[in-house]
């Protein structure tokens, strides 16, 4: 098969109904997509964000500034097709990754299976530690996305950061599973991808494509067996039929037309905010749900911090493609972590990851750290550059750990809110402070917990891996869908809707103390199993040949 030139099809192709319709593209919409497709379902994928090209992410500040989108309530400024969506809320703030694609195109690409104990919770549904199908969701997940360590990691200057602050805890760094390719390769779904250029760039956007996202792996393969992808429309409900489902939707830019399409099956993937907002606003349309819809919304224990003035240069600031500097290769967004499990508690288990700011953020870098007179000379990183003035120290900490899942999410003026009045008092955010103010001291730095805390952004806490609101459960009083990801008709008992699923960090029931990617991919995975027995259904997942391999075996 030849790859397609671009992925999206243009609205006016979109056919009254199919089979299948998924709402979002990020890795649960990805692969309901790609493997329904490759069953011989007419596949539909509305996403409201665009379609980025490979060399199209933002490498310079202004680039970045036209991609933020910062959302209050039901004001928004910034386009709303910005790939950084930034949610500011009363209680805490969410960011979460607008395209097709969905966050995989803007987060680190860190692909991690959670400590045994997070799935031993009996917050999960039985089937899902019994049927055996989760380590094949894992599995399938994983040859598709696939998690590479990069071994020249040890090498890197910002590792090598790491390891000296790691002292403290008496525990070695590892290197972290990235799913980016570090050859020049043809990929599961047929497309080219060049080798990484450690650039550091992961989370504004690969360049170079050499990060493995939903973009260029399950969509793609969603796109050569037959779905139809449509971006830049954002769907507002969906509504029950007779024989199956309306999806309710219109342009995403403002001061569009409504419209709808119809389908017998509907999978939500438009993550933890999406999804949830369409089950509320579709709740309020008269849609049956369980009364535990907006329950259990997890910020994951995510802290994202920073270590300044260290001894040790860092080197932990993106160079982008082509690079800005050419000195120290800088690896991937995150290339190594501390992982501090607690064999008592394992909500006190924590993972400390070093992480990489992208090169379009780095005239900001000094900017931040002046504001709040942190960095005695930081002034200097204004003619130097953060590359070799005193921000070449500069160590990033990304943090993941686990809260309790008590946040609701609400609708607010037609809009997603998090109602979690308590959330900053959580436990976790004192004990990951005090580890990484142990760890910058160590090193000779100090421990700066909130560089935004001059900006609109303010001091509360903040994550990029939001999770819950249509958490699994055995029935609907203990979730909103079921082990197979099927939504819940009514307030009790198990019966489900006919045809509606969610697929994504919605379904987690509680925190994963790890980055979510790989166990959103491998629950969508054992959902497309059981939706194939379920219908009767079969698809393979073999990989697509390149043309020249299938003519040379012809």
């Amino acid at each position: 098969m030849q790859q397609p030139e671009t992925l999206s099809l243009d609205r006016a192709a979109m056919r009254p109904a199919y089979d299948v319709v998924v709402v979002g593209s990020g890795y649960g919409g990805g692969i309901a997509a790609s493997r329904l497709a490759r069953a011989g379902q007419r596949v539909c994928v509305l996403e409201r964000g665009r379609e980025v090209p490979v060399g199209g992410f933002p490498s310079r500040m202004p680039e970045l500034r036209r991609e933020l989108q910062v959302h209050s309530g039901n004001k928004r400024s910034g386009s709303g097709t910005g790939l950084y969506d930034v949610r500011l809320g009363s209680d805490i703030n969410v960011v979460v990754g607008c395209g097709l694609g969905g966050g995989s195109l803007i987060n680190a690409g860190v692909a991690l299976r959670p400590d045994a104990r997070v799935f031993a919770d009996h917050a999960w549904p039985d089937a899902i530690r019994d049927d055996g199908l989760l380590d094949l969701g894992f599995a399938r997940a994983a040859d598709m996305l696939r998690p590479t360590r990069y071994a020249g990691a040890p090498e890197l200057t910002k590792y090598r950061a790491l390891e000296a602050a790691s002292g403290v805890f008496g525990k070695a760094p590892v290197t972290a599973p990235i799913t980016v390719s570090f050859d020049d390769v043809v990929n599961p779904a047929g497309l080219e991808q060049r080798a990484c250029t450690l650039c550091g760039d992961c989370c504004s956007g690969c360049n170079v494509g050499a990060k493995n996202s939903v973009a260029v792996t399950y969509l793609a393969d969603a796109k050569m067996h037959g779905a139809e992808i449509f971006t830049e429309l954002s769907v507002s409900h969906v509504e029950k039929l007779s024989g199956g489902w309306r999806v309710h939707f219109r342009p995403t830019a403002d001061g569009g037309e409504a419209a709808t399409v119809d389908a017998k099956t509907v999978f939500l993937g438009a993550g933890t905010l999406g999804s949830t907002e369409i089950l509320l606003r579709s709740r309020e349309r008269g849609l049956g749900t369980s009364d535990r819809l907006g329950m259990g919304f997890s910020a994951n224990g995510d802290i994202i911090a920073f270590a300044l003035g260290g001894k040790n240069r860092a080197n932990a600031v993106g160079v982008g493609e082509p690079p800005k500097f050419t000195e120290d290769p800088v690896g991937t967004s995150v290339a190594g972590q501390i992982e501090l499990p607690d064999d008592d508690d394992l909500n006190a288990s924590m993972i400390i990851q070093e992480g990489t700011m992208p090169s379009s953020v780095a005239p900001l870098l000094p900017v931040f750290f002046i504001a709040g007179g942190r960095l005695l000379g930081a002034a200097q990183s204004l003619i130097k550059g953060v590359y070799k003035g005193p921000l070449s120290h500069l160590q990033s900490f990304f943090c993941v750990s686990h809260d309790d899942a008590l946040g609701r999410l609400v609708l607010k003026d037609d809009a997603i809110a998090v109602d979690w009045p308590d959330v900053a008092k959580q436990d976790v955010y004192a004990r990951v402070d005090d580890a990484l103010t142990k760890a910058a001291e160590f090193v000779g730095g100090r421990y700066i917990k909130n560089p935004l805390s001059a900006t609109n952004m303010g001091s509360k806490p903040a994550t990029a891996h939001p999770l819950g609101g249509c958490g699994m459960g055995e029935t609907a009083e203990t979730g909103t869908v079921n082990h197979k990801c099927q939504v819940f008709a009514s307030a009790t008992g198990e019966e489900t809707h006919a045809g509606l699923y969610v697929c994504d960090g919605s379904v987690m029931p509680r925190s994963l103390g790890c980055n979510p990617l790989l166990t959103i991919s491998a629950l969508a995975e054992r959902a497309m199993v059981h939706f194939a027995r379920d219908h009767n259904l079969g698809f393979d997942t073999e990989p697509i040949r390149p043309q020249a391999e299938l003519e040379a075996t012809a």
